[in-house]
């Protein structure tokens, strides 16, 4: 397990432009988020210690942020078929046994990967209404191997300042977790694993 941190995307960036199919198949972009308080794009994947370690968490806290009106979206840009575990069938499974209420997407391309610069499973990418990037970084302090609890405090602080229209804290730590796992050659000039 080789951890590798978050490239901390300028905030103030645009939300990258995607068009990725669910877990039914069906076409998930950006577009559908339009009107929505705040927007929150994770790349995540099934097999990652350090996702398993915050999925039960996870699922929780994105369903109360979709209950405030938060679109939420997870995205898959692993290597399937270097790594079956992350299948779009495994997908499927994984949404129903993580109980995860927010669209869980596959990106085969991995080029919605490489617009975010996610280098990291979990990877959190949090926009305002004009889908602007106010937050990137860790869901909170916790690894799989440190014993701190799975709070999910840093991207709720982020989360509740967005939906009150304050700014989001300065303070904002990168997300640690496995690099995700490219195709071979289709590594990104920022990977250096």
């Amino acid at each position: 397990m080789v951890r590798v941190d978050s490239t901390m995307l300028p905030l103030g960036t645009p939300a990258p432009d995607f068009r990725l199919p669910d877990t039914e198949g069906k076409p998930v972009s950006l577009g559908d988020f339009q009107d929505a308080p705040a927007l929150l794009v994770m790349f995540i994947c099934n097999h990652c210690p350090y996702v398993k370690h915050i999925r039960a968490p996870l699922a929780v806290l994105c369903r109360e942020f979709q209950e405030k009106g938060i679109a939420v979206v997870g995205i898959n840009s692993n290597d399937a078929e270097r790594y079956p575990d992350d299948s779009p069938e495994m997908m499927c499974r994984e949404v129903v046994a993580a109980g995860y209420t927010f669209p869980y997407l596959h990106d085969e391309t991995q080029e919605v990967a490489k617009a975010y610069r996610a280098a990291c499973t979990p990877d959190f990418f949090l926009f305002d209404r004009q889908q602007r990037l106010v937050y990137r970084g860790q869901l909170d302090d916790s690894r799989p191997s440190n014993g701190k609890p799975v709070n999910g405090s840093d991207l709720r602080a982020a989360v509740e300042a967005v939906l009150a229209g304050r700014p989001t804290p300065v303070d904002q730590k990168p997300s640690a977790g496995c690099n995700i796992k490219w195709k071979p050659g289709n590594q990104p000039d920022y990977f250096n694993g």
